[in-house]
């Protein structure tokens, strides 16, 4: 099966969790949007019959529209080795996901934190006591979570000794705290072990290191969910 990924073309955003699980099965997909044009995206956004999604990013698999990050990721893990298979490790490792999921929007948030439709520049005080409670209070509370499940499964993956999509989606975290927060980021790390590790084994992988170096990886910028300003990374 060839998939297909509809999701905005200049940015990683929520669909980067996809592209690093299809990357590391080595699936066949289409990220159609860059490929085709935005129209093409949009086209299959105007259906209403059937099961339309919500909105980007969503992924049609033969038949099937699937939409939501961590929804497309519970269909692909079972499906390409990247989850457990039996339905208690299934459910454990989709709910890890959706964690991530709440962390995603706390640190879009830090840059807009009255709404999206307001530029940056409209919501800078606001923006800086967010990062400021993000930084002090979130962080902590998300990392070190997840720095302490790694610990209890011998520091090598989330669930033991195999990769799921949750380790991937841990990467795309480091990552993304990287680019846009590296002075905080660099300070933070030395409390994170387990999950720089986890990162810098996840970046050596053979599917995942050819990812990195394709031009199918889109670089961070300020129009995604990691954006760089230096008025908060003090």
């Amino acid at each position: 099966m060839r998939y297909e990924l509809y999701y905005w073309p200049g940015i990683q955003g929520r669909g980067e969790y996809v592209r690093l699980a299809l990357e590391e099965a080595g699936a066949d997909y289409a990220d159609v949007a860059r490929e085709r044009g935005m129209a093409a995206m949009m086209k299959m956004m105007e259906v209403s019959s059937g099961t339309p999604p919500f909105a980007p990013p969503f992924l049609k698999a033969g038949k099937l529209v699937i939409g939501q990050t961590a929804n497309i990721l519970l269909y692909l893990g079972s499906r390409h080795g990247l989850a457990p298979k039996a339905e208690a490790g299934k459910l454990w490792v989709h709910q890890l996901q959706l964690t991530v999921t709440d962390f995603v929007l706390e640190i879009h948030d830090t840059h807009h934190p009255l709404g999206p439709s307001l530029y940056y520049e409209d919501q800078l005080q606001p923006a800086k006591r967010r990062t400021e409670e993000f930084w002090k209070e979130r962080v902590p509370k998300y990392l070190e979570y997840f720095e302490g499940l790694l610990e209890s499964n011998g520091g090598f993956y989330l669930t033991g000794r195999r990769l799921t999509y949750a380790d991937l989606s841990l990467f795309q975290i480091v990552e993304g705290l990287r680019y846009a927060f590296p002075k905080r980021m660099k300070a933070f790390e030395r409390n994170i072990p387990g999950l720089v590790d986890l990162h810098d084994r996840i970046a050596a992988r053979a599917n995942i290191k050819a990812y990195l170096a394709s031009d199918r990886r889109i670089a961070f910028n300020e129009d995604g969910i990691f954006r760089r300003y230096k008025a908060l990374d003090l």
